[in-house]
């Protein structure tokens, strides 16, 4: 090969244009946080994370519900968990909320506080996931942890003490998974949702034999 074509060849490559790495959530959320200025609704989160809502949404939501938060809340941060688990599941291209849930807002003050919480936490698991061993091809993906996340988003809605944490932890997972088409953490949180169902089937199953027993006890 010559000194010119080998030139010719670097100038190419030089002119092709890279490809910039997606931008992490992470950096989306603290972005979001940083430009809060008036109340933060749930439709304005939703069309600025764009055409990656589904990911995000189900990070975010399933983030919502492992905050400290009032017994019960559950019950309402849940519910955008199931609305946007079953659109995946549907095969819907882009994330919709209905009018009520996504004109629903949070202060600014509050929406940064939660972004203080999740932020540094989802940065943390950013620096150990990665693309890799991605067993789905195209939006085949969306629709299978749709339904994972959409059986977990329902447990996450019932009225269990302490019981929405881990399924909401393992739907958090899953989306981040999604997100950077990570298998090993599609795998990991596949494994945490199959535990949060059995210790949740066990404490209902365990609650069920205890009121049994008093019924009896009282009978």
């Amino acid at each position: 090969m010559t000194a010119q074509t080998a030139g010719f060849q670097d100038g190419a490559s030089s002119d092709r244009p890279l490809r910039r790495r997606p931008r992490r959530l992470s950096e989306l959320f603290a972005q979001l946080a940083r430009e809060a200025e008036g109340p933060v609704s749930i439709g304005h989160i939703r069309d600025a994370l764009g055409n990656r809502s589904f990911a995000p949404l189900l990070v975010l939501f399933a983030a919502f519900n492992l905050l400290p938060l009032p017994p019960g809340a559950s019950v309402i941060l849940g519910l955008p968990l199931v609305i946007v688990a079953a659109q995946m599941v549907y095969g819907t291209k882009q994330a919709w909320l209905p009018s009520a849930l996504s004109s629903r807002s949070l202060s600014a003050e509050t929406f940064r506080s939660a972004m203080e919480w999740i932020v540094p936490r989802l940065v943390r698991l950013e620096k150990v996931i990665r693309p890799r061993y991605w067993p789905f091809w195209r939006r085949r993906g969306e629709r299978i942890i749709g339904i994972a996340a959409l059986v977990l988003a329902i447990v996450v809605t019932l009225p269990i003490p302490l019981g929405n944490w881990l399924p909401a932890f393992a739907t958090a997972l899953l989306g981040l998974a999604l997100s950077e088409r990570d298998g090993i953490l599609l795998a990991i949180g596949g494994a945490v949702g199959v535990a949060s169902m059995v210790i949740i089937a066990a404490v209902i199953g365990a609650a069920g034999l205890a009121t049994n027993a008093v019924l009896g006890w009282l009978m």
